[in-house]
This record gives C-alpha cells, structure tokens and sequence, in this order.
C-alpha cells in the first residue's frame, strides 16, 4: 500500500514522554501484516483474477501444504528515490518469499506480486529472493521459484541489473546440488527468462505464461514481424518448439499441482537418496501382453509408453517434455518403489530415430538424473541418427555427442533394455555396456547391427546383386542370412556385451532386481574441475 496510507506511527498524537502500549504495537504489527498482505491493494487484486490469474499468496497456498509456509522479509521496501517511488512504496516490494512444506518435506519458495509494481525485480526484490536462495543451498532443500513480472524495474537502471546478476549467480552454484524449479505464471520478459533457463525444470500455463528475450513490439521495431504474446513466446510455443519449458498446464492449480508431483521424484539434494515409495504392485508381476507388443513387420511402429505402462509402479510416470522432440520420451517413474529416470525411443515419431533436439533433451534429462542420484532405465529402438542436410549444418555431430558424453559421464545405476532396433552409433549411445552400462538386457526381437539389415546387404553384396539372375530373391536370402547371423541379440550376447535375452513380459521383475543389485554401486570419473560437454 502507498506511504501515505501507512498507518499512523506509534506514538502519535501523545504527550510528550508517552509511549505506545505492548498491545497498541502487537495491534500495530498486525496492521502492517494485513497490508503487506493486501500487496498492490484490492483494485489490483481484482485486476490480477480477471486475467485468470491468482495472486502471489494464493498461489503458495495451492503449492504448499496447509499452514506450513513460513514467510521471511515481509516488510521489505525499495529504496528509490528518484521518478515518483519515493512517494510510493509496498511492503513486499513484489515478491513473497520464505519457505514450507511439500508432501512433509522443507522446500524454499518465492512468488513475484504482480500487483505490486507489475512484480518487477527491484535490488530489494532481487536481495529478498537470493536470501531464501542462500537459505535452500545452505540446508539441502528444493528452490521452487513462481514468476510473474514485468522484467527488472526500470525506474532502478543498473541496480536491478545487479540484482538480476545477483539470482543467475546463485542459480548457477545452486545447479546439480538442490533440484531448482520455476513455474512461468504470468509474463516473463528480458533479464527475467534467464534464471527459469537455468533451473532444473520450468512449468507454464496455457494462455497466461509468456517468455521471450525481446516481447511482440520490438520484435516489429527490429525485424518487422507481426506476431503477439502467445505465438512469440506461450506455453505451446516453449513446450512444442524452443523445448525451453518442460511442463504445460492448463490452469495455475494444475501447474501447481504437477510441480509438487514432479518433487515426490525428487530427493532434496545431491547427496540424499530419492524419496523411497511402495507400492501394493508386486515386483515379480509380468505382463504377458509385451510378448506380442512387437510388430512382425519390422517397418511398423509400436507405442512404447505402453511398455513404460507395463513397466513401472502402477502403471504410473510422468513424462517430462512431453510435447518437445517427441521421436524420444524422458520420464520420471518407480520401479519396486525406487525413483528412477526413464529414456526411450518412441517408435511412432520419426521411428525413434536421434536428431538434434532428442539428443539435447534426453542428454540434459541424463546429467539431471544423474546429478540426484536417480538411476537411468534406457528402452532401446533406435534405427540411429537422422540424415539430412539440415540435421548435418544444425550440428547433429555436436548435438548427439552431448547425449553420448551424458551417458559416459553418468555413475549412477544404468540398466538398458533393448526392445527392437539398436543400430550403428546410436546403439553406442545408448547407454550400452561399452560406456559403463551396468546392465544390458536384450528382447529377443532385438537387432544389433551397424545398419539396418535391408542396407546393409545392399552394401555388403552389391556385386554379387547386380550380377545375379534374381536379385530380389537373393536379396531375400541374403537378408535373412545376415539377420541369422548377425543382426539379433545372441552375437552381442556371445560376446558379454549383452548380459542376458529375457523374455519381453519379463522385464518388470528383471529391472527391480537390476536396481536392487545396484542400489550400493561405487563409481567415480577422474579429479578434474570439469569436463567440456560439446556445448
């Protein structure tokens, strides 16, 4: 509320040696906590729910668990003094910030007031958030960060600068140590996009959340471009195109709720193992529909959420960029109770096959896992790298290494199903025995080869084809030679790089077993500061 609405000071009024009474200042505390509460006044409050949005308060009411969040800075103010603030001031300064509980464990929380100068970051807005920042690395505990600004506040020039400078810094010591996740609530703009881009997870919501760099009026100042809020930078458009957020909502409570559903994966830091969930599916259940879930036809396509389906605890995970680069599924999931993360080809895009964007997103998934210690379960059919010229000059040289060097780079327990295709450098890369797999396992429909069969006889025996009286009937027999001969599990088998060909309806059983076994693994890269991921 404005200065000259504050309430009148203590003491007022009186004669000279009088002071306020222990009860006029408890009375006096709670009305300065009433109108810290009220942010930017009712007006604004009703202003805030016409676009169908909630409040900073309401929104942690939704996220945390009741009556546990813990507020810190309350009465925070900018300390301007220059076009008008000085005569204007709010306690809060935009932005609530402190700490609570979700799902009985301690998170730290910030929540951007909108009402409250379009929840633009000030340098006591930006100090309020990097004290809970602080707060979360120092005790081991999640940063779950709900944005809603205008950007930084222009009135402030280099010193909301700093303050922004100020978050990324902390963001970036807080990464890989406690998770860190931002959910994009209202506009995002500028400076402001850079510290969700760092976080471990970002969440949006349909029709209200917007990101961009540069917002819909310069973009037509610069380039020209007519294009508004939703098509420059809304929910679809980062969960569907850029890949720079990883969840998409349709509403706030529905954000809110699938941010504390992601958490219950989630241990509180790098160095606590992740929650451990039981649940009344058995651990030895088999499901008999997976022995028929590969086609016969090696050209047809099959869904493999359907065998993570079968796969995990209740048939239940949840997929993290859904939308994005869809020919590959990251997901976090249990088996046997334990949290694990999940990569897979998805056979019905692109017939799983890896370009830029799967390997980027399923390389970052990788580090995530690994930097929390989540074991990896990889479901392999991959027919390999997409060709073309535009996935060459993109860089998918570059690109797909990041997903190999994730996987090499990666100590925690790693166990690989191959379902179907496993073919040329991508069967490398995907987590295979030979870049420190724990366990590789292997259907019997499996092929592993350098390159699909049909090619690669065209390759090997392209004289004797061309000189053949019936080349499609040789090409046949050749075929089904090399298939015999190479092109199936028992030869990678034979050689150790294959632990064992399960039967497809076995896989559950035989995976929470492998984790088990693993649950004590040791594994260490060399003393070095850090690696140079081909960035």
């Amino acid at each position: 509320m404005a200065s000259d609405t504050l309430p009148l000071p203590l003491g007022e009024g009186r004669g000279e040696g009088e002071g306020a009474s222990t009860r006029e200042k408890i009375e006096h505390l709670r009305a300065l906590r009433d109108q810290a509460r009220e942010g930017g006044g009712q007006r604004r409050i009703e202003a805030q729910h016409a676009k169908g949005k909630l409040t900073a308060r309401e929104r942690l009411d939704l996220l945390l668990d009741p009556d546990t969040f813990v507020e810190i800075d309350q009465f925070v103010q900018h300390h301007s003094t220059s076009f008008g603030l000085e005569n204007e001031h709010y306690y809060g300064d935009g932005v609530v910030t402190g700490y609570g509980q979700i799902d009985g464990r301690l998170v730290y929380v910030f929540s951007q007031d909108f009402t409250v100068f379009g929840g633009s970051l000030s340098e006591s807005h930006g100090q309020k958030i990097c004290k809970v920042m602080d707060l979360a690395l120092k005790n081991g505990a999640p940063m779950i960060g709900l944005n809603d600004s205008g950007g930084a506040r222009i009135q402030e020039g280099v010193v909301s600068l700093g303050a922004y400078a100020e978050i990324f810094l902390r963001n970036v010591l807080a990464s890989g140590v406690i998770p860190q996740i931002s959910a994009v609530l209202g506009p995002c703009a500028g400076g402001a996009v850079y510290s969700p881009a760092m976080t471990d997870f970002t969440f949006m919501v349909e029709g209200t959340s917007f990101m961009f760099v540069t917002g819909p009026d310069v973009v037509k100042t610069v380039t020209h471009e007519e294009v508004d809020f939703e098509d420059l930078g809304g929910a679809t458009v980062h969960n569907a195109t850029s890949g720079v957020a990883h969840f998409a909502a349709e509403d706030e409570a529905a954000c809110l709720d699938q941010v504390r559903r992601l958490l219950s994966f989630l241990p509180s830091n790098n160095v606590d193992d992740p929650p451990l969930l039981r649940s009344a599916d058995p651990i030895d259940r088999m499901d008999d529909a997976l022995n028929d879930i590969i086609p016969d036809q090696p050209t047809r396509s099959y869904d493999m959420h359907q065998v993570i389906r079968s796969v995990v605890d209740d048939g239940d995970f949840l997929e993290v960029h859904a939308q994005y680069a869809q020919n590959i599924i990251v997901a976090f999931a249990r088996l046997g109770g334990r949290s694990v993360g999940i990569v897979a080809q998805q056979p019905t895009v692109l017939a799983g096959v890896l370009d830029i964007n799967a390997s980027v997103k399923a390389a970052r998934f990788v580090r995530f896992c690994d930097a929390f210690n989540i074991p990896l379960v990889t479901f392999v059919d991959v027919p390999g790298f997409l060709p073309g010229v535009g996935q060459e000059h993109g860089g998918i040289i570059r690109q797909g290494a990041k997903l190999l060097y994730a996987y090499c780079e990666a100590t925690v327990p790693k166990v690989t199903v191959i379902t179907r295709k496993a073919y040329g450098g991508a069967y490398d890369v995907m987590s295979s025995k030979h870049i420190r797999g724990d366990i590789s396992l292997a259907w019997p429909t499996a092929e592993i080869a350098v390159m699909g069969i049909e090619g690669a006889v065209n390759i090997v025996f392209r004289s004797e084809l061309s000189s053949a009286a019936d080349p499609e009937a040789l090409r046949l027999q050749l075929a089904q030679d090399y298939r015999e001969n190479l092109a199936n599990p028992y030869v990678a088998a034979g050689r150790g790089y294959i632990d064992d060909v399960i039967e497809p309806r076995e896989t559950r059983p035989r995976l929470i077993n492998a984790l088990e076994m693993l649950q004590n693994k040791r594994d260490t890269n060399p003393p070095k500061k850090h690696g140079n991921i081909p960035l």
